[in-house]
């Protein structure tokens, strides 16, 4: 047996092969340091002593199903340069770890098809040492992504877990990785983010988002050049929010139980976009109905078809003028619910205006948010939060069918 097993087998360079013991569930190299490679791990000098050296184990990449141990003398290195007195770098593992980079890297290339206790399994070692390998693998990739290059974002939150705890993620739309995660929601949550932000010296052109105020405000006084774009979705969410209550008042308000029958049980069809309904479940003729029976409702109920076509507006004037239209009819329908919801859109008028400039929309961070579900669920929940994060600043890396 010689070094060069070790070398082209378990890329283990710069160390001398001693010897091998064999068992029978196990294989274990001897090896030593070459003394014309001791170096000082403080300051690089080669102008040292040895002081005597310690034996250290290392796990290896496995021979078919067999362990592989490597026990390395570790040096005890005087150096006359720095006056430093410590133990040499060990050149094939990460400093204080008891596997080698080889075996770190066969972990995480199997974390990626396999669960964690899979592989903690597979390898026999304890499911925290498999944790910890991968948590510093994305701490030293992912815990500060480059912000320089950032033009156009997504900032929206994501409830975590329950009694309301939220994280906030920042997307960056054109790559589609996550580039910050906060914690809770709020303004409060993006501080971090704005630090890094300004010492990076991004010009951030566009920032998609909900109509939440805080959000606003907050992108407004850190962003002041930033377009603010009010995403669709979030939109037409707010507007079948208010009609589902809408109707619910309509309800309440009726005392014939003929009348009410026929309100009753149609909220999904009221939500519904037109050319979803179902004609062999006689949606279709079940919503005739009750927009006939009721004036408001049917009212209500059109104006918030017609205000999708805002988004499929040929110009920016083109946009302009049906937004204005829109927002003119739902003050002059009678029906304070869309009195209110006119008024909520004349106060975010440029926003809405502002998707003619930037066509973005949150519709990927909400793909991202879909990930992170699937993520924790199957992990059935997260102890450690800084790794819950890292694992999200990491998701645009991993297919959407999780294994495990």
């Amino acid at each position: 047996m010689s070094t060069s097993l070790l070398y082209h087998g378990f890329g283990i360079r710069e160390i001398d092969y001693v010897k091998t013991d064999y068992s029978d569930a196990q294989v274990t190299f001897w090896a030593e340091s070459r003394r014309n490679r001791f170096v000082c791990a403080t300051c690089g000098s080669r102008h040292v002593s040895l002081k005597g050296q310690k034996q250290r184990r290392f796990r290896a990449l496995p021979i078919g199903k067999k362990r592989v141990e490597i026990v390395y003398s570790v040096p005890r290195l005087q150096c006359h340069e720095c006056g430093a007195l410590r133990q040499a770098k060990v050149p094939f593992a990460d400093p204080y770890q008891r596997h080698t980079r080889g075996f770190e890297r066969y972990i995480l290339d199997l974390c990626g098809c396999m669960s964690m206790q899979d592989v903690a399994n597979h390898f026999d070692v304890n499911w925290d040492t498999v944790k910890s390998i991968q948590k510093r693998y994305l701490q030293r990739h992912f815990s500060k992504p480059r912000l320089k290059d950032l033009r156009r974002i997504a900032v929206d939150e994501i409830a975590v877990a329950k009694g309301h705890t939220y994280v906030t993620v920042v997307l960056d739309l054109d790559s589609g990785a996550v580039v910050f995660v906060g914690d809770g929601k709020g303004s409060d949550a993006l501080h971090p983010f704005w630090k890094r932000l300004n010492a990076s010296r991004a010009k951030i052109e566009a920032v998609a988002m909900d109509m939440s105020p805080a959000y606003r405000e907050a992108v407004r006084t850190n962003l002041p050049k930033a377009f603010i774009v009010f995403d669709r979705f979030h939109v037409m969410k707010l507007f079948n929010d208010r009609l589902s209550h809408f109707r619910r008042e309509l309800y309440s308000q009726m005392k014939d139980k003929t009348e009410r029958d026929v309100l009753k049980g149609i909220r999904w069809l009221l939500l519904k976009n037109p050319e979803n309904l179902n004609d062999e479940k006689n949606e279709r003729e079940r919503l005739d109905e009750a927009l006939d029976f009721n004036q408001p409702l049917e009212t209500a109920y059109y104006m918030k078809d017609s205000l999708r076509l805002f988004w499929e507006c040929q110009t920016f004037v083109e946009a302009k003028r049906f937004l204005d239209q829109w927002i003119a009819e739902a003050k002059a329908s009678d029906v304070r619910m869309l009195y209110g919801m006119a008024k909520t859109l004349e106060r975010h008028r440029d926003g809405l205006l502002n998707y003619y400039r930037f066509p973005i929309s949150t519709a990927p961070l909400e793909g991202t948010n879909n990930k992170i579900k699937t993520m924790k669920r199957q992990a059935y929940g997260f102890r450690d939060q800084e790794f819950f994060k890292l694992k999200i600043m990491a998701i645009h890396q991993c297919r959407y069918s999780f294994t495990g």
